[in-house]
């Protein structure tokens, strides 16, 4: 199943896509957002929903939201493919393959939807992209969960372009700033459940900027897989339904590239991961007080 998030009237609704429609949740079932809804484990109303009902709005006409929202804790991995670990290497120095995750944190506002622009803020020029394979949880997962056991926790999967700020991110030795600039981590085009993604670790991955490819790989190149990412972070704190892990980006990112190459307005950026979809946004400079 393939579930969305978008705006009605300005208020956040939760809806599953059927063909090129949505069905409403928000209005049919008592969860009052998709995070309750996940965390409620109640899937059997969506194929009754689904054989019976039709769409209340078409997909193509909604104001998208990232798939979820209300999500608590926004994980993301850095250094986390092989190629990726190289290129910064070349391009920085000091950079080896990590024998731990390297784990930073964004925020809800750095985030935006599919369709939606990317916002490059007037403080910097340094816009670069950063496909990815995004994991939702779905399940609360204990503190030291095993790897076997980690998968049983995800609810499904989305994709992610975690755009960020280069300039920024290299401020300091801390990521934050460069990674949580407002309306500039895009998600979706929707969330794929994981009983259709059978080996997150066998998904091809592309990123396109106005349709030549930037980047190329698949998700066996990653140094930490999916489980393992899970049940390295269950060491040191629970994750609960809702919860969104970023997996780390491929080798072929603006930053690395001689010349740079960096997002500017009136680009097109693509990420398609296989089994999930396209994530497209325009790249736009904010307008602030718009």
């Amino acid at each position: 199943m393939k579930f969305v998030s978008y705006s009605i009237d300005g208020e956040a609704h939760y809806g599953v896509l059927k063909d090129r429609s949505v069905i409403d949740l928000t209005s049919r079932l008592p969860y009052r957002n998709f995070v309750e809804f996940i965390a409620s484990g109640d899937d059997h109303p969506i194929q009754e929903l689904l054989e019976s009902e039709h769409g209340d709005y078409l997909y193509e006409n909604l104001r998208l939201l990232p798939v979820v929202p209300e999500a608590g804790k926004i994980l993301c991995i850095g250094l986390n493919y092989h190629d990726h670990v190289a290129e910064a290497d070349r391009k920085l120095g000091g950079r080896e393959t990590p024998t731990k995750p390297m784990v930073f944190a964004r925020f809800a506002e750095s985030l935006t939807g599919h369709r939606e622009p990317i916002r490059r803020p007037r403080v910097s020029h340094q816009l670069d992209w950063e496909a990815e394979l995004l994991v939702v949880i779905g399940t609360r997962v204990p503190r030291y969960t095993s790897t076997g056991r980690a998968l049983e926790h995800v609810y499904g999967y989305s994709v992610m372009n975690e755009a960020c700020l280069r300039d920024y991110q290299f401020h300091t030795r801390q990521l934050t700033p460069g990674k949580n600039f407002e309306n500039t981590g895009a998600i979706g085009p929707w969330l794929v459940t994981a009983d259709e993604i059978p080996d997150p670790q066998n998904l091809d991955i592309e990123m396109r900027l106005n349709g030549e490819v930037m980047q190329s790989s698949n998700t066996a190149d990653m140094v930490f897989s999916v489980a393992q990412l899970i049940a390295y972070i269950s060491e040191w704190l629970p994750l609960n339904p809702g919860d969104l892990i970023a997996t780390g980006t491929m080798g072929g990112v603006g930053f690395a590239r001689d010349p740079q190459i960096f997002m500017k307005p009136g680009d097109t950026a693509e990420v398609s991961i296989s089994g999930i979809g396209t994530l497209r946004n325009r790249v736009e400079d904010e307008v602030i007080g718009a």
